[in-house]
């Protein structure tokens, strides 16, 4: 049966390194920098120029296509996923990395057709690192095939998250209750890369045993959660559910053991989904 989505896959990647390109030159000037939900969540005028790059070239392409884009919701677009075929995008995931010269900036490209990721583009610009997976196909970086860890043993693990934008001091400290009740079980360590989209390619390539976070969102997991689903991962929400790419929320791991221990740490909560009526 032929592939119906590989054309577009292969389009994705080389939007995804064209979009690298513009982010490392940038990074030679200045970068200005603007704020959008609070003073820690930033944006600069290249996310905004990679974000447009990216999604002209697909509408050149594929004119009938939707799109979720981070700057774009950021601007008043709705955040709906439907059955039609969607790009989910981050043009630059790690944008305060990005800000600072810290050495992991993403693109991340999601596509979804019937509310279900069919593909998954994370290019890790200064690395210079092309995660990809297909669905059923496997996951690959730099064309190499990828394989989450075999560390079945939560203390010999180490486990990835991030702090998020959020500085209200009743979810900095469920943030830092998660942190503490895993650090405690102990873990070999918790680590994070500053980018959600990283984090869970490192799950993917067997760095780390597993990443979790309360408030990313839509487009910094589309791509990732399908890179690791594909090198033998699994996922999970923070209660142990199922994972919906609207809540927000997400565990992902090497395997099922792993998150379901992590699950059990967790002070979880539930931030406004991402499909949430926009209010006047």
């Amino acid at each position: 049966m032929a592939d119906l989505w590989q054309n577009a896959m292969d389009h994705g990647v080389a939007a995804a390194r064209r979009a690298g390109e513009v982010v490392r030159e940038a990074l030679k000037g200045d970068r200005t920098v603007m704020t959008k939900s609070s003073s820690v969540d930033l944006v600069t005028q290249t996310d905004q120029k990679v974000e447009k790059l990216i999604i002209q070239s697909v509408k050149e392409k594929y004119p009938t296509h939707r799109f979720i884009g981070e700057e774009s919701v950021a601007e008043g677009e709705p955040c709906v996923l439907t059955d039609e075929p969607t790009w989910i995008i981050d043009p630059i995931d790690g944008t305060t990395n990005f800000v600072h010269a810290f050495p992991f900036v993403a693109v991340s490209i999601g596509f979804s057709v019937n509310k279900q990721v069919e593909f998954g583009v994370v290019y890790s610009c200064l690395e210079d690192k092309m995660f990809t997976a297909r669905r059923g196909k496997g996951a690959f970086c730099n064309g190499e095939p990828l394989q989450v860890s075999d560390q079945k043993d939560i203390k010999q693990s180490i486990i990835a998250t991030e702090f998020g934008s959020n500085r209200d001091p009743e979810t900095v400290e469920r943030i830092f209750s998660s942190m503490r009740n895993i650090v405690s079980i102990p873990v070999h360590g918790v680590r994070g890369a500053g980018t959600a989209a990283i984090n869970m390619c490192l799950v993917a390539s067997g760095c780390v045993e597993a990443y979790y976070e309360i408030g990313i969102h839509v487009w910094d997991i589309a791509a990732g959660s399908l890179i690791v689903s594909e090198a033998g991962g699994v996922l999970m929400d923070v209660e142990g559910g199922e994972m919906d790419l609207m809540s927000r929320r997400i565990v992902a791991a090497n395997s099922r053991s792993v998150a379901e221990r992590i699950v059990k740490e967790i002070d979880s909560y539930s931030p406004q989904r991402d499909d949430a009526p926009l209010t006047q």
